[in-house]
């Protein structure tokens, strides 16, 4: 039986995932969080839910029938499943192409109130970027399929539990060189998880349905600007050099040997183009759903855990700062 206030989530294991299971069963949503592996999953999930609010389901292959089953106890389905490098030829149009458009096809076919999928902002224009052609096509099946989805394009989502500002903290903290790619000057408008997870929520409960929408945060910064402030959180100085394209790609072609590449040639591509807003779209703001949360003041909350003297720093800056 369809449950009226029943979130179902794919993807529920990564930062937004975990932030929108804690903010919906906060407010008495009921969320049926997917995972691949409740084992290894599973008991993270678990912590982020109110008492009573929280169903996990194991799905590993991507059926039909194993996905209509789940609807079925729905009226809200949200897509955030996506991958950031391809472990294997294809991955990318599989997780950002195929799927979504599957998930979109039954959850009309299942008549749910409403389908969300996350997708990227700034792709438009990245057309030599296998990440972006394969985020475009799984907006377009999604939009074909569900004529009434909601596609929210966010810019760079951060957090302590994110892939971006954690690993340049690491990254920086090691190494005494940072390059930068394109002389730096690619802006970025990070979101906050927070920010981003309540937009999710705001859409579920005004029930808006039909738009697609750019989420940013209320900052814009280069991505030198973007390392400076993370350098500076961490505490640290080091020296930032442009470096030509040709150099860039050797250089994310040695970090493509690692398990969780830093950098890869197709992410390089992509850093050519602004994660900005497009002006195509609505934006988070223009449908009174703000983003506050400022990027120095919350990567501070995490950053410690790369500087010197880890989690004790803060307790050496306290007695350092008494008059």
């Amino acid at each position: 039986m369809k449950n009226q206030d029943s979130i179902l989530i794919f993807g529920s294991s990564g930062q937004i995932g975990k932030s929108l299971i804690r903010k919906f069963t906060k407010h008495n949503y009921k969320v049926i969080a997917v995972t691949r592996s409740i084992h290894r999953k599973g008991y993270q999930i678990k912590t982020q839910s109110n008492y009573g609010y929280l169903d996990l389901e194991e799905i590993n292959s991507f059926n039909e029938e194993n996905i209509s089953r789940l609807m079925k106890k729905a009226s809200v389905c949200i897509n955030l499943i996506g991958i950031l490098f391809e472990k294997n030829k294809n991955q990318f149009n599989l997780i950002h192409s195929n799927l979504p458009s599957l998930l979109s096809k039954l959850a009309s076919k299942n008549y749910l109130e409403q389908f969300i999928h996350i997708s990227a902002l700034g792709i438009e224009s990245a057309i030599d970027s296998n990440y972006a052609v394969s985020k475009l096509k799984g907006e377009r099946n999604v939009r074909e399929n569900f004529s009434e989805a909601v596609i929210l394009k966010p810019s760079i989502v951060y957090s302590v539990d994110d892939n971006f500002t954690t690993n340049f903290m690491r990254l920086l903290s090691i190494l005494p060189v940072m390059p930068l790619y394109y002389n730096g000057k690619t802006k970025f408008t990070p979101i906050h998880v927070s920010d981003f997870s309540n937009i999710i929520f705001e859409i579920v409960k005004k029930k808006i349905t039909g738009e697609t929408i750019e989420c940013v945060g209320p900052e814009v910064f280069s991505f030198k600007e973007l390392i400076l402030k993370i350098l500076k959180s961490i505490k640290k100085k080091r020296l930032l050099l442009p470096i030509p394209f040709t150099l860039a790609k050797l250089n994310a072609k040695l970090f493509e040997l690692m398990p969780k590449p830093l950098l890869t040639t197709d992410q390089l591509k992509l850093l050519k183009y602004d994660n900005v807003v497009s002006q195509k779209y609505k934006t988070n703001f223009d449908i009174k759903i703000p983003a506050n949360k400022k990027f120095e003041d919350e990567i501070h909350r995490y950053s410690f855990n790369w500087t010197s003297g880890g989690q004790f720093s803060k307790k050496i800056d306290k007695v350092n700062n008494v008059k």
